[in-house]
């Protein structure tokens, strides 16, 4: 059985892939407070896998990861997300971006 991570590492990353979700899905799909339901679908995928990826704490950022675990759709999702939220981030959560590049600097 696969081991749950709650760690702050953790938490943080389930924190930037929340506020990347809500920037895509109040961008793209103008839901102000709520997501979408293919928003919410993707987000609640995303926080299962982040809390039982086999690295744990020790996890690097999506994409320096050596094992992708994202089925083929979510990842595709995923991906554009990320394109799209992550330069925005520096604008909108200014904290959580710089944390997230620092940590796939130095990981």
């Amino acid at each position: 059985m696969p081991v749950s991570n709650t760690g702050p590492q953790i938490q943080q990353e389930k924190k930037t892939v929340k506020q990347m979700i809500a920037l895509y899905c109040y961008h793209h799909h103008k839901n102000t407070s709520n997501l979408c339901s293919s928003c919410q679908s993707l987000q609640n995928y995303a926080l299962q896998r982040l809390t039982f990826c086999r690295f744990g704490e020790e996890k690097t950022t999506c994409e320096k990861c050596v094992r992708h675990c994202y089925r083929s759709d979510y990842k595709q999702q995923i991906k554009q997300v990320m394109r799209y939220a992550g330069p925005r981030m520096l604008f909108f959560h200014p904290i959580s971006a710089i944390r997230h590049l620092y940590k796939n600097l130095i990981k």
